[in-house]
């Protein structure tokens, strides 16, 4: 088993936490795993970006090369779109659809969904809608967790491990309710 992942956003959004939480889920599966982060500018609202590189046999470097990416899991339409050079060719794009405007000649929307949409694999959805249905607003990126988790050959229960280990000190509502995006977001994937 071998899946390497791009994940990426902008500052804020959470990208980091589903890092953590993929992670944490490999480690229970007894998986090696690699991780390199840019974050430099992510309190100024800018680019994040994370290789994270998940294996059964010992991985060698914690960077991915251009092509080589198995899914770029991003909470932003644009980030998706920027990084989508590293995607292998029968790789997966899941991405947010609601841009995160911070710049000000920001592209319009649709023509960046339109390039999305007519790449071979990828999954389009609302999370911050899902995240807000779900009653955890602040929940985007596990939603995005939970609508990606399908690809990345870990059982769900794992994740679930994850999230609990993860917001445990934030006590057990916040837990909860993280559960329930991340299971929102596996029922919108699956729809």
């Amino acid at each position: 088993m071998k899946k390497d992942i791009i994940l990426t956003g902008v500052g804020g959004q959470g990208i980091l936490s589903i890092a953590t939480v993929i992670g944490q889920a490999a480690i229970q599966e007894n998986l090696y795993i690699k991780q390199a982060e840019v974050h430099g500018m992510s309190q100024r609202g800018g680019d994040v970006q994370s290789n994270l590189r998940i294996s059964s046999s010992p991985i060698a470097s914690d960077l991915i090369a251009r092509g080589g990416a198995d899914l770029v899991i991003s909470l932003e339409p644009m980030e998706a779109l920027r990084y989508r050079h590293y995607l292998a060719k029968d790789g997966w794009i899941v991405t947010n659809v609601t841009p995160f405007v911070n710049i000000p000649n920001y592209p319009d929307i649709e023509k960046v969904l339109d390039e999305l949409r007519a790449m071979q694999n990828v999954i389009l959805l609302d999370v911050d809608a899902v995240a807000k249905e779900a009653g955890n607003p602040r929940g985007s990126n596990i939603v995005l967790l939970g609508a990606c988790s399908h690809l990345l050959g870990i059982s769900s229960e794992r994740f679930e491990e994850g999230i609990r280990g993860i917001f445990a000190r934030k006590g057990e509502e916040m837990v909860e309710a993280n559960l329930k995006a991340f299971r929102a977001g596996q029922a919108a994937a699956v729809k």
